[in-house]
């Protein structure tokens, strides 16, 4: 199997930060979207960011947010990576000169092909659990048999997973990478170690 990158979403605190790094997570992810638990401010994402070893990846998580929020965010947080978690369109994506990629709530009777195949600037395309009026992060995994073969751009995996499924769903869909949040979790926000080390491993050891 290629190498599976993960991504451990959700961090708040620069101590859960050191200890995704230290269990050789490729990305952490900061939420800029007030209305979750796991929103941070831009101080808070600043102190994390500073406190990180080289090589890994910040990624910032963005819904519905305007351009100006965007790039006031940008102009004051080191990101590398932006993910719209929203009902953004191409346009509202683009222009912001990083790269960036879509996640798309999964439910039957749409096809997911076709949704992924608007965003042709992203470069990646991510698939997380479809539940009624929460953009994400509901810790529900989704039927993963719904996600179809021939995906446009490289596919990144979320919605429900842990350290006792992750396995499971990189044998089934394959992704790219692997996103968790409340997977890792003590409480919304906050990770538990000992969590997010069994999953980096998981993931590793499946590969």
């Amino acid at each position: 199997m290629p190498i599976v990158r993960s991504k451990i979403c959700g961090i708040t605190r620069v101590e859960d930060a050191l200890v995704a790094a230290e269990a050789g997570a490729d990305a952490i992810g900061l939420v800029f979207y007030a209305k979750s638990p796991r929103a941070v401010n831009i101080q808070q994402a600043r102190v994390i960011i500073a406190a990180l070893p080289p090589f890994v990846t910040t990624v910032g998580l963005f819904v519905n947010a305007s351009r100006c929020e965007i790039n006031e965010t940008l102009d004051a947080v080191s990101l590398d990576v932006l993910q719209f978690h929203g009902d953004e369109t191409p346009a509202d994506c683009e222009g912001f000169h990083r790269p960036w990629y879509k996640a798309l709530r999964v439910k039957a009777g749409e096809d997911v092909r076709v949704q992924a195949a608007r965003y042709a600037g992203a470069s990646a395309i991510l698939l997380d659990t479809f539940v009624a009026g929460v953009p994400g992060g509901t810790g529900e995994a989704f039927d993963w048999s719904l996600i179809p073969a021939n995906l446009p751009k490289p596919l990144i995996l979320a919605g429900g997973l842990t350290s006792q499924n992750v396995r499971q769903a990189l044998a089934e869909v394959r992704p790219f990478a692997v996103d968790v949040s409340g997977g890792v979790e003590l409480s919304k926000g906050v990770k538990d170690a000992q969590k997010v080390r069994d999953f980096v491993r998981s993931v590793r050891s499946s590969m």
